[in-house]
């Protein structure tokens, strides 16, 4: 896998759980690793790598052991480095479909 696409697949899971509201959740403390999978069509395995990732910088948190429940943290995000290329990832809105996240009929 390219870089390339290693990182739209780490960018999806991010704005994934940065845009997934609270009231969307299938439990209250966010969306598991099987979730977001099955909500990206993206293998569990290569998910998960990339949650350790943004877990890593601070972007994430995760709670629990089985199954690991994971979290967007805006006031982390909001703290990062601007230059870190993590962040500029997440901030790039370009080729970003944001009909996917929010619903705009209403």
């Amino acid at each position: 896998m390219n870089t390339t696409q290693e990182d739209k697949i780490l960018k999806d899971i991010g704005l994934e759980l940065m845009f997934y509201s609270p009231d969307k959740y299938d439990t209250q403390d966010g969306l598991t690793s099987i979730e977001l999978a099955k909500r990206l069509s993206l293998n569990v395995d290569v998910v998960k790598k990339k949650l350790k990732i943004l877990c890593d910088k601070g972007i994430v948190s995760v709670k629990g052991i089985n199954p690991k429940i994971w979290k967007f943290d805006d006031y982390n995000f909001q703290r990062m480095d601007t230059d870190d290329e993590v962040y500029n990832l997440l901030c790039s809105f370009d080729d970003v479909d944001f009909s996917k996240y929010f619903d705009y009929s209403k």
